[in-house]
């Protein structure tokens, strides 16, 4: 459309038409108006704006594009010009107003007004901007920064801005809570100073090493895991975070958001799962170690399925057994080799309530020296020469169960002081290690000497003895409970036939008399080994003696426990046989730690004791 000027008058002037020019140029809406606030010019921009053309609008009311609150202020500014007297009078201030188009709609307009004298008249000029769009766009801005916000406030995670120089330019809620600060406290705050001036080790973190503005200097995006912020308390929690920086397309890196979460409670699953791994490795190796020494036990050749016998004697044992049984208590059993000390330990073990755990058995006497504390207690690897690897010990293995430590007597000194740290405090060492170890473990011990004597010669520890003896039990010999002998046999019979496929089903009576007349030196061991001798040499279904079975008892034999005496005597002829029968060779093969089925270093103590040697070595 072609620019044109539209008046009421024609221009009669050159400043009529310098003002008939700057309408038709004018980009925004102007309108004149005389002082009778009629319209005496409309320019294109107002055509656009309120939708009038000027043959609509000329001499018409200006009212007619102001509604009235807009009219009457209008009015009130025509009247401060006119008190001025002055020709030419901008208004320096934009006034925002409501004005109003032709279709009835009202939006809102910023505008200045002129008054100027042409032609003899006075004329007032309005330049008016519709502002509609600028209060849409302004309006559509507040409304995603209260989107923005919204999001900030709603999110889990911390988030925080910050600028080139990493000052904090905001922070959402979730940040402000794990931080312990209000928001207004970090605004225009140095993040790095503020929360994140240390590595998680507490060592200096200098500002130029920080992952977060690292971001401004390669403009990429830092993730890091498993660092720590500081709160205002001062304290610490571990966080993961991003550094994501932001640009603008003209002025290029302008700063960074942070997005941040706290992962406490994810360490602190981690560490539990981590410590439950550990644990879980620590009841497997101990699953393992137990499995092994259950194998080893399937292994032994345990004779005895149940203590059998109705004897006075033995039922005044079993009275104590159930009695003990059920506490906590540590129970010394006393008894001669053979009998069967450890069928008793295992029974106080099954009517316990450790009964589901496993029970450990230690031979004392058949461990070297050298590695008993090792058995006992384990050992770290490299703890000496040969610790190729940690090993777990006796008392570790029977954690939350029973360990019977057989033949006590024959325990080293050193690792008497050892036992009994386990029995005051439950705690012990490993062999090479520093770290104490508890154990929840019942111990029953068992010996076939006298302590009595080892504590006078120093060969035990009195302290230990009292540690041990809280709830002594003594195992009377077979030679004292005749009665029980008849079901003895008749079991191992039965057993020792089904294992070599004879059916030996009658046992005579001078062959029972026999056998309970015997002296059994070795208890129900010696008759368990003479019944399956008999049984191995009888040549039909009738058991029979033999020239193997040595007759029966000579006459009374003082062999009391308390003195120990002629066992003693038993056993130094015993190992004296078997000495000369190997030319006095105590070790390797065919000696007579061997064919004893003991120890070397053991022999030679239990020789020393009872005074064995070699005719011509003296004494």
């Amino acid at each position: 459309m072609a620019t044109k000027i539209d008046s009421v008058d024609p221009p009669d002037s050159s400043g009529s038409m310098l003002a008939s020019a700057f309408l038709a140029l004018a980009t925004e809406a102007v309108v004149a108006v005389d002082e009778s606030q009629k319209i005496v010019a409309f320019s294109d921009g107002a055509e656009r704006v309120f939708g009038y053309t000027s043959a609509e609008i000329l001499n018409r009311s200006l009212s007619l594009i102001l509604p009235p609150g807009a009219f009457e202020a209008h009015q009130g500014h025509i009247a401060e010009f006119a008190k001025s007297g002055v020709a030419v009078r901008l208004m320096t201030d934009r006034r925002e107003i409501l004005a109003r188009r032709k279709n009835g709609e009202e939006f809102p307009a910023a505008v200045s007004i002129a008054r100027s004298d042409l032609a003899g008249k006075t004329v007032f000029v309005a330049v008016l901007k519709d502002l509609t769009e600028q209060r849409r766009a302004e309006q559509a801005l507040n409304e995603i920064q209260r989107d923005r916000e919204l999001i900030l406030s709603s999110a889990g995670e911390g988030i925080y801005g910050l600028d080139r120089e990493g000052l904090t330019t905001f922070v959402n809620h979730a940040a402000a809570e794990m931080l312990g600060w209000d928001p207004d406290e970090l605004l225009g705050k140095s993040q790095h100073a503020v929360i994140h001036h240390s590595h998680p080790d507490g060592s200096p973190y200098a500002a130029e090493d920080c992952p977060i503005y690292a971001a401004f200097s390669d403009g990429a995006a830092h993730q890091v895991d498993d660092e720590v912020f500081w709160r205002k308390d001062g304290t610490s929690f571990p966080v993961d975070y991003v550094s994501t920086p932001i640009c603008h397309p003209e002025d290029g890196l302008i700063g960074a958001v942070v997005t941040f979460r706290d992962i406490t409670e994810r360490k602190t699953a981690e560490d539990a799962l981590q410590n439950a791994m550990t644990e879980l490795e620590v009841l497997k190796d101990r699953l393992v170690e137990e499995n092994v020494y259950l194998q080893d036990e399937i292994k032994l050749n345990h004779r005895f399925d149940e203590i059998l016998g109705a004897s006075a004697q033995l039922r005044q044992v079993l009275h104590k057994v159930e009695q003990v049984a059920p506490t906590p208590t540590t129970v010394l059993i006393l008894g001669e080799t053979g009998t069967g000390k450890e069928l008793f330990a295992r029974a106080i073990h099954d009517l316990s309530d450790r009964k589901d755990r496993p029970l450990v058995k230690v031979n004392c006497a058949a461990l070297p020296a050298g590695i008993v504390e090792s058995e006992l207690f384990g050992h770290e690897k490299g703890a000496f020469t040969g610790a190729s690897s940690k090993r777990t010990g006796r008392f570790a293995l029977a954690d939350g169960g029973t360990i019977f430590l057989d033949e006590i007597g024959d325990l080293p000194m050193d690792t008497q002081a050892k036992l009994l740290r386990v029995l005051q405090e439950g705690e012990f060492e490993l062999v090479g290690g520093e770290k104490t170890m508890k154990v929840d473990v019942r111990v029953i011990a068992a010996t076939n000497r006298d302590l009595g004597e080892a504590i006078r010669t120093g060969d035990f520890r009195t302290d230990l003895y009292y540690r041990l003896a809280v709830f002594p039990i003594s195992i009377p010999p077979l030679r004292e409970r005749q009665e029980d002998i008849p079901e003895l046999v008749k079991l191992f019979v039965s057993r020792f036939g089904k294992s070599i496929g004879k059916h030996v089903t009658a046992i005579p009576h001078d062959v029972m008399a026999a056998l309970q007349d015997h002296t059994w030196p070795g208890n129900i061991r010696e008759l368990q080994n003479m019944v399956e001798r008999l049984v191995i040499l009888t040549p039909d279904a009738t058991l029979r003696l033999d020239d193997t079975f040595e007759g029966s008892r000579p006459g009374p034999v003082d062999v009391g426990f308390a003195s120990g005496e002629a066992l003693e005597d038993v056993e130094r002829e015993h190992i004296r046989s078997v000495l000369e029968k190997v030319d006095w060779r105590v070790a390797g093969e065919g000696g007579a730690a061997g064919r004893l089925k003991m120890n070397p270093s053991t022999l030679r103590s239990r020789m020393a004791k009872l005074g064995i040697k070699r005719s011509g070595q003296g004494g």
